[in-house]
Order: C-alpha cells, then sequence, then structure tokens
C-alpha cells in the first residue's frame, strides 16, 4: 500500500503473503493508514514535505557494519549536498543515530552505535533472521541489523516523525527488506510467533504493566527465538524494584526500574528460558547529549548538578543492562 510517494509498504505486505507474518496483514493496513493520519498529527504534512524536498540521488556506498553511512561528500555536488543537509533539518530533533547522508553528519543525541556495540557480541547472528525491533525510534538499529545479514527487519514504533525520519533515509536503499510501521507492540496480532529475534531497546520503563511487555515480546517470538531486552534498571537484590512516584530524570513516564535479578525473575516467570544479564552499563554524558540535530535538554541536565551519580529528583542516575532470553521451543 502506497501512502505517499515516498512512502510505499506495497513490497512488505506482498514479502508477507505466504509468511508466519500473513495474519498481521488483515490488520496492518488500517493500522498504517491510523499511524499516519493528517487529523491525528497536525506536523505530519510539513514533515512528508521535507521528505518530498530531499533529492534523489544515487548511492555509490553503503556502510551499515560500521556505521550508517550513505553516500560520501565527493559523491554529490555542492548543490545536492546542501539541499540533503536543508531536508533533513526539516526534521529536527533526531535522537538516535548517528548518521552519515551524503556528506551530512546528522549527529544524534544518542550515539546509538556505542548501544550497538555493547549488544551485538552477546545475540545470536542475524544472518538470515527475520527481526522485530520494538520502540524502534528512527530505526538507526534496523539499519544495523540488516548490516548484520538479517533476511528482513520490521521496526514498530507509533511516532509519525520518526517514520518519516526512517523513510529519509530509505529513500537512498528502497530496496532494502527494512521497514517501519507507525503501530505499537500491542497492535500486533496475538501469539504471532514469526520472529527469530525480537529486540526491546528503551522501551519497558515506559510501559505501564512490564509483564504484559514481556509476554508481548514472548508472543512475537518463534519457539526457539531469541529476545533481546535493553532498559534502566537499579543496583539491588531479587525482589527490588524502584517505582518512582513523580518524574525520573525529568520524564514523566517511567514506571518501573527493577534491579537485574528481578528482571530475569520477570522473564522466567513470563515464559522466557536462560535469562541472562549481558551488559551492565551507566549511561554518560557523552553517550546522550544536546546537539545540533537535537537542541533540548538532556542527560547533563537530567542529572543533579552537584552529584552526577543521582538525578534531578534525587534517585540513581541511569544504569542500562541487556538482558538475552530465548523461548522454549
Amino acid at each position: 500500500m502506497k501512502i505517499h510517494p515516498k512512502i510505499d509498504y506495497t513490497p512488505l505486505c506482498k514479502a508477507l503473503k505466504d509468511s508466519k507474518l500473513e495474519p498481521w496483514l488483515d490488520q496492518l493496513p488500517t493500522q498504517i493508514q491510523r499511524g499516519l493520519s493528517h487529523q491525528r498529527f497536525g506536523d505530519l504534512q510539513a514533515w512528508l514535505e521535507a521528505l518530498e524536498q530531499l533529492p534523489l540521488i544515487e548511492t555509490d556506498s553503503v556502510d551499515l557494519n560500521t556505521q550508517v553511512e550513505l553516500g560520501t561528500k565527493n559523491s554529490v555536488s555542492a548543490a545536492q549536498q546542501a539541499e540533503v543537509e536543508a531536508s533533513l533539518q526539516k526534521l529536527i530533533p533526531w535522537r538516535k543515530g548517528p548518521y552519515r547522508i551524503h556528506g551530512t553528519h546528522i549527529d544524534t543525541e544518542w550515539r546509538s552505535d556505542w548501544k550497538w556495540d555493547r549488544v551485538l557480541p552477546h545475540i545470536a547472528p542475524l544472518k538470515n533472521r527475520t527481526i522485530l525491533d520494538v520502540g524502534c525510534g528512527n530505526g538507526y538499529h534496523c539499519w544495523r541489523m540488516y548490516g548484520e545479514g538479517a533476511a528482513r527487519v520490521i521496526g514498530i514504533d507509533p511516532s509519525p516523525r520518526f517514520v518519516v525520519q526512517f523513510h529519509m533515509i530509505k529513500q537512498y536503499l528502497a530496496d532494502a527488506p527494512v521497514d517501519l510501521l507507525p503501530v505499537g507492540i500491542e497492535e500486533l496480532p496475538a501469539n504471532l510467533q514469526a520472529f527469530d529475534t525480537t529486540f526491546s531497546m528503551g522501551v519497558l520503563y515506559h510501559r505501564r504493566s512490564p509483564m504484559d511487555h514481556l509476554r508481548e515480546l514472548k508472543a512475537s517470538l518463534k519457539p526457539g527465538g531469541q529476545v533481546v531486552l535493553e532498559t534502566l534498571v537499579i543496583d539491588g537484590k531479587l525482589g527490588e524494584v524502584l517505582v518512582p512516584e513523580e518524574r525520573y530524570a525529568k520524564m514523566n513516564n517511567v514506571w518501573f526500574l527493577p534491579s537485574c535479578d528481578t528482571l530475569m525473575s520477570w522473564m522466567t516467570k513470563c515464559g522466557f528460558k536462560n535469562a541472562r544479564l549481558v551488559d551492565l552499563n551507566k549511561t554518560s554524558i557523552e553517550e546522550q547529549r544536546s546537539t545540533e540535530w537535537m537542541k533540548f535538554h538532556s542527560l547533563p541536565e537530567f542529572l543533579d548538578p552537584d552529584n552526577p551519580e543521582l538525578t534531578a529528583e534525587g534517585h540513581p542516575a541511569p544504569l542500562r543492562a541487556v538482558i538475552v532470553a530465548e523461548v522454549p521451543r
């Protein structure tokens, strides 16, 4: 289904036929139309106009393994490079990245490549796998997954700005089996069991019911499939959980921050096996910060100015864990 000259889900819908994802086709067109509704999202038209203004340029080089770099500054004229940069700037803020697009360096709020480097050594090889990336933002990690040889990558995120940002990148990789859908995980068909690997990175603490989210992740996976879960945690014992009464690091939608042992126990309770902690990392102000491409406050402003070990509210500063587990065969 083609909903815009530069946003076409027809190849995806064709690919889903006669696959384990075919049950989704009954709902998907309606979900896409609702997720990219001009009536619901007043800024969407301006973002789509920026996408239309992005010049069509042949991509002479692609690097998705060490970074996301499409084309080089030397492959375009100065005028073309200026047009690319001007169009991309109209979608500020850019939060996940970085990207290099025909000579334009999008220095995003997050150094998402650092997270990827921490995650990649600990997961099952992605070659020829069908991947779901839940809450994927603008799809940065989707491109890195494809760079690792995934057969198909589907990212889901309900933010239409992120969807348009993704299609600004996909314009230069139009045939890649990588898509971003404007939906949440709760909109997937129940018990789909279609993906080899499902990623949920930076999502769990935003969910009012973490158990429901874990069960949704499990239901997305084939028997034997792997979940890769990255989330905020606290340093604590089994059974300990931080439930901020108000904000956490100035975010008002943070609900549960469990200890690592507690989270792994939750995953076992929800039916995963062999849950294991593979990385624990304190977020630095070098990894998350304001830039020219994300000009709002970021982690330096979210911490206690007198004690960076605490958030502005006095909670433990952001600590992120990566936990990997499998669905029983």
